[in-house]
């Protein structure tokens, strides 16, 4: 079976399953996504990663397993999504030390959370894209703002289905804050551990540069 490389496009909040996230992979030569279903603490910790300037004031518990990891020379060299079971991903974290190469068995979202860690590719096999895979409709609206990756799911995301999506409401009040205010609820976020607010924040300020 082929692999086929994935990237993370977003998370997004689903506002019909209270406290559920979905993780928006996207195929690197292709247009389909592959949303993934996780919970809010996995969601905090992807975006953490995803955002190189945030540093928590203590780590993570991901952060953690890498400096661990880094302690004893073990590096993950991939992440694959290998089975679909009613619909729960599978994963498995490829990792090597010392050249010897094991497979760990992982939820999906912490495999994720440690190849951003390491900078490891994501894949998946063919048949699971072909499955699960989906195409997001975007408003015209929408396709003007491309780089806005906070995006809100109006429906539960379900196997195979196409779902209409638009901006979150949060984001677009950070478009009426001045930079300096920016900085300040960045600051604020940070230091409350809030690292999902944290993140788009950080997303805001880049934006303005």
């Amino acid at each position: 079976m082929s692999l086929v490389r994935l990237k993370i496009k977003g998370i997004s909040y689903s506002q019909t399953q209270n406290g559920a996230y979905a993780l928006i992979l996207n195929e690197v030569e292709g247009d389909r996504k592959l949303p993934i279903v996780i919970g809010a603490f996995e969601a905090q910790s992807i975006a953490i990663a995803l955002e190189k300037e945030i540093k928590p004031p203590r780590p993570l518990t991901h952060d953690l397993f890498k400096n661990f990891a880094d302690r004893f020379q073990i590096v993950v060299k991939q992440v694959i999504i290998h089975k679909l079971v009613d619909g729960v991903f599978y994963s498995s974290i490829i990792c090597e030390r010392d050249g010897v190469e094991e497979i760990i068995d992982a939820r999906t979202s912490d495999a994720i959370a440690l190849a951003l860690r390491f900078s490891a590719p994501i894949f998946t096999y063919k048949n699971i894209l072909d499955k699960a895979g989906i195409f997001l409709k975007f408003s015209s609206k929408e396709e003007e703002e491309k780089d806005d990756d906070s995006i809100v799911v109006d429906e539960i995301l379900q196997e195979g289905e196409t779902v209409e999506i638009e901006s979150g409401a949060e984001s677009h009040g950070y478009r009426e804050m001045s930079l300096e205010e920016l900085h300040k609820e960045l600051d604020k976020a940070v230091a409350n551990e809030d690292y999902e607010k944290a993140a788009k924040l950080r997303d805001e300020i880049s934006k303005r540069k």
